[in-house]
């Protein structure tokens, strides 16, 4: 039996580890354990800090001394992982490997291929997303092995949080780069239901007084990478309190690194008119320095300026070095105005791009505005929910979900200034409709929420305290081909049949009502999938015609393989019925058995197939 339930933050920016003795019966008088990460923080220094810098460092063959990288459980390492990792690659960001997180999770690249760090010169050795993930991952395991003398992390209960939008393919990949890091059996929690675990621990019982029946919920969780909506309402069920999910939102590449490419950006100009022109690799340090300073703001509110330096190329320059500064006023107008704007509610984000092409790279939203795109969420929302019965009663009928209270996640929201202007923006909107004021709800640590909730709920899965439903967050369906005649130039339309309906308890089957599906064995095809978070009216066996013009469907990554065939099939459509499951981890498993035959073939959504 496990000793510990372990939370596993696994940011884009930060990773950090919490720790929850399970055998409690309660929460009274009980402090988690966040581990303190030992890494190394300048050649031939380790120390111990609760959060571990997500970046991973790849040096040259002779650029430290032997044993300068040592760590206490491995005197020969040359990984080069967090503090140190950060602060150097800085100064040489092309070694430097970042946003591991964002590129797990981006379907336009291969994640298991060495392409990080990106556009690095040919002499530099790179990683996958995955194996950067992996790495992480597995400083964290030894780390925690290495305090807790005689424990294995692999026999604990070990929680491991991912973005809420993070579709079935990047779950998987975040399970194979734990399985990779010597961690087997897994659970997978949404971050913005960590965020709220840790509240709900952090205040006790005390949670019941400040949320009453009918409340909703907003978790807005942005991050490194990710801006994550929640919406979970405060319902009763034979007098006692329920917590139930309704909605999550779509997955948005926007977060604390494009407010740090905003700073790089204004003093690049500042610099240019100066007459100092900075190269790539230049700008990517500015980059990092940005973030530093932007980190340096918001965790000191004393900080009135912070200095800027980058590593000149040239030697022109006095001290080899480009020298200028960030003032909290700079830091606090172009993040709150260029990325909190305020906006009426029926402002929706743009999503359009400017031109034909575009430079590839990491896929972030087109619009800054997160006020946007939560007007945006609201409202769709809305209307998804029409007749949800887990909506309270005084919230229906709303042209957007009006939110009773807000709980903020992420680094970002350090900056009281951030957290107001969408407590403001939120509150503006609820006035047009007559509605109540929003409250925000305090009281956890912005750095260290997520991993605590996580901990918190490998408690919870032992029967204790209170847990969010919900099931999965979208409905899942799958791209049969329509039968029509063949018509020269035509493309028959590809329908779309629900396998999974929205808000699916994990562990649980679907069962396809039986119709007419041919599945072709023996030869190499592509298997088409799309999600929805809009449409909760569909049931397994539905089918939605011409699923690419469909507005509230959102194409997946395909799955391109060849299911193994028997004897004579290759090449055939073979009847099938269809089943299917949604796993503990989150993935979608689609089973298709061979109708009057003992053929069985398993699909896991966007990821790899199983005979």
């Amino acid at each position: 039996m496990a000793r510990y339930s372990i939370g596993i933050d696994l940011g884009t920016t930060h990773s950090a580890v919490s720790s929850f003795e399970l055998p409690r019966e309660t929460v009274r008088g009980h402090e988690q354990s966040v581990l303190q990460i030992a890494q190394v923080v300048k050649p031939g220094t380790v120390d111990e800090l609760p959060l571990l810098p997500s970046f991973l460092y790849l040096p040259n063959k002779n650029e430290f001394p032997d044993g300068s990288l040592a760590l206490p459980w491995n005197k020969k390492s040359d990984d080069l992982i967090g503090d140190f990792a950060r602060s150097h690659g800085s100064k040489v960001p092309a070694r430097l490997v970042s946003s591991a997180k964002s590129w797990l999770c981006h379907p336009g690249v291969d994640r298991s291929a060495p392409i990080l760090p990106w556009q690095a010169p040919p002499d530099v050795e790179k990683v996958s997303p995955l194996e950067a993930s992996a790495r992480y991952l597995r400083h964290l395991r030894t780390a925690w092995e290495h305090k807790y003398h005689g424990e294995k992390l692999h026999e604990q209960e070990v929680v491991l949080t991912v973005p809420a939008s993070f579709d079935a393919a990047a779950r998987d990949l975040t399970t194979q780069a734990a399985m990779q890091a010597g961690l087997e059996n897994i659970v997978l929690l949404e971050e913005p239901q960590a965020a709220l675990y840790a509240w709900i621990e952090a205040l006790g019982e005390g949670f019941r007084k400040q949320l009453k029946i009918g409340e909703v919920i907003l978790v807005i969780d942005v991050g490194g990478g990710t801006t994550d909506f929640s919406l979970i309402a405060v319902t009763e069920k034979k007098g006692d309190i329920h917590l139930t999910r309704l909605a999550v939102g779509d997955h948005i590449l926007l977060g604390g690194d494009n407010m740090d490419l905003t700073l790089a950006h204004t003093l690049n100009q500042r610099l240019l008119n100066e007459g100092k022109k900075l190269d790539q690799w230049q700008f990517h340090s500015l980059t990092y320095a940005c973030r530093e300073a932007k980190e340096r703001v918001f965790n000191d509110s004393k900080i009135k300026k912070t200095p800027i330096a980058v590593a000149s190329r040239g030697s022109a320059l006095i001290g080899g070095t480009i020298k200028t500064e960030l003032t909290r006023e700079e830091v606090e107008e172009l993040l709150t105005d260029g990325f909190f704007p305020k906006t009426k509610i029926n402002e929706m984000p743009v999503t359009t791009r400017r031109t034909g092409f575009a430079q590839m790279a990491l896929p972030y939203a087109p619009d800054p505005a997160i006020t946007k795109h939560l007007a945006a969420f609201l409202t769709h929302q809305a209307k998804a929910l029409t007749g949800n019965s887990e909506l309270p009663a005084a919230l229906k009928g709303k042209s957007f979900i009006h939110p009773t209270a807000i709980l903020f996640n992420g680094g970002v929201f350090k900056a009281e200034t951030l957290r107001e202007r969408v407590v403001d923006a939120v509150n503006s909107w609820l006035r047009v409709e007559n509605g109540e004021p929003a409250k925000e709800l305090q009281g956890i640590d912005l750095d260290l929420a997520v991993a605590r909730g996580a901990a918190y709920y490998g408690w919870v899965r032992q029967g204790h305290g209170i847990r969010i439903r919900g099931g999965t967050a979208r409905a899942y369906y799958v791209g049969v081909e329509a039968a029509v005649p063949a018509v020269p130039g035509f493309e028959p339309p590809i329908n779309a049949l629900c396998v999974a309906p929205f808000g699916m308890e994990e562990g649980s089957e679907a069962q396809i009502p039986p119709q007419e599906f041919g599945l072709v064995v023996g030869e190499p095809t592509r298997f088409r999938f799309f999600s929805s978070s809009l449409r909760r009216q569909d049931k397994p066996g539905d089918v939605i015609a011409d699923a690419a013009r469909d507005e509230e469907l959102e194409e997946l990554s395909p799955i391109e393989t060849s299911l193994p065939a028997k004897d004579s099939k290759a090449g055939n459509f073979i009847p099938v019925n269809l089943q299917a499951m949604v796993t503990e981890l989150g993935t979608l498993e689609l089973r298709c058995l061979e109708k009057n035959g003992s053929g069985r073939w398993k699909l896991e959504l966007n990821v790899r197939m199983k005979e």
